[in-house]
């Protein structure tokens, strides 16, 4: 299951991400997106968990929490499909 996790700082780097979840459940992949110019973090990023207990365990616990001074926002990932028409 992806999870959705925004309000991130700039400087938190993807392993700071994984240790966060991996308290959690097992992490299968970290992606913190990056302005394609600079490469500078966008603020937000995805965490794929093993399953779906994990994961939904993961978003209760951290939903909210503040890490770094930032609340973070953890929510399910939308597909591509589901996100089509918004507009972000």
């Amino acid at each position: 299951m992806k999870l959705y996790v925004g309000n991130l700082t700039y400087n938190m780097t993807e392993l700071e991400l994984e240790e966060l979840f991996s308290s959690h459940g097992l992490v299968k992949h970290v992606n913190i997106i990056t302005d394609h110019f600079t490469r500078q973090s966008k603020c937000f990023g995805y965490v794929e968990m093993h399953c779906k207990k994990e994961a939904a365990q993961a978003l209760e616990m951290l939903h909210g929490k503040t890490v770094n001074e930032q609340l973070l926002v953890v929510k399910k990932a939308r597909s591509r499909e589901e996100r089509q028409g918004q507009p972000w």
